[in-house]
């Protein structure tokens, strides 16, 4: 398994490949790998020459410095887990020196809207620092394909208007949410759970499947009162948001229609711990 630190020595690699007309599948990471990221992995795997995983902890999409500092490193055991499905996957694990070149800084974007519901409501300049990173990486790997999980639903947006925008041309592959037997969508994050609250935190996907349930023969405003009176009887949980949103604009829904797609956005905290999760509703 090839492993590159540096961004100059891995382009090198890569180049002759760019050149030959080789499909080449990329994987963006923060590490700390699950099901969930080795399911894209094998994806990638499976429709490309050349897969490049990247692990990278990026500083300017982290709004809060505790969960910067806080969030889970863990290369070795990541390699140890590519290793276990391919020894053919090229790893990309740079230091922020080598990425932002001494100056880890967002640039700014316009991402038509896209940015300022839900997760940018409530993480300001989080998606600064998303198509900062990705832009980057994007420029770095030149891949044919990239993968992205449907948890993360809104950054998967901005990554498509992120591509459109800057005319890159590269395909993004949307695969469906991984989640744990009990229903919880797998993250980094839940390795900061303690047993106990990772089991608890079943109530978050139960919640949107009721949401989902409800949806059917419940106005919108009945189903968000609903949500939040479910978590204010959680004392071990607090609800950041929950939002009906067009899939599209991500603009909230107000009311259903049959031409509009709604899906619902989760986000809540299980001690400091921050969770979010999403599904379709119809």
């Amino acid at each position: 398994m090839l492993i590159f630190n540096r961004q100059v020595a891995l382009k090198e690699h890569l180049a002759p490949f760019t050149s030959a007309k080789v499909t080449i599948g990329f994987v963006p990471t923060m590490g700390a790998l699950h099901e969930g990221h080795l399911s894209l992995i094998k994806e990638s795997l499976n429709n490309n020459d050349i897969t490049v995983v990247s692990i990278f902890v990026n500083p300017t999409q982290f709004d809060n410095p505790e969960d910067l500092e806080k969030y889970p490193r863990t290369l070795e055991i990541d390699v140890e887990k590519l290793k276990s499905i391919s020894d053919k996957i090229i790893v990309f694990a740079p230091n922020v020196d080598d990425i932002y070149e001494g100056k880890a800084v967002s640039k700014s974007f316009n991402f038509d809207g896209l940015e300022n519901q839900m997760e940018g409501k409530f993480r300001p300049g989080h998606f600064d620092g998303v198509g900062t990173i990705v832009k980057r990486l994007f420029e770095i790997v030149q891949p044919t394909n990239a993968y992205f999980g449907e948890k993360d639903f809104q950054q998967l947006q901005i990554i498509k208007k992120l591509v459109e925008k800057e005319k890159l041309p590269i395909n993004i592959v949307t695969c469906p949410v991984f989640r744990e037997q009990n229903g919880l969508a797998m993250s980094s994050r839940n390795e900061r759970l303690t047993p106990i609250e990772k089991e608890n935190a079943a109530i978050i996907y139960k919640t949107l499947q009721d949401a989902k349930t409800k949806f059917n023969s419940n106005s919108i405003a009945e189903i968000k009162n609903w949500v939040a009176n479910v978590f204010e009887n959680q004392p071990d949980f607090k609800l950041d948001y929950f939002e009906i949103a067009d899939e599209k604009t991500l603009l909230p829904c107000d009311e259903k229609s049959d031409t509009k797609k709604c899906r619902a956005f989760i986000a809540v905290f299980v001690n400091k711990i921050r969770l979010i999760d999403t599904i379709s509703l119809n």
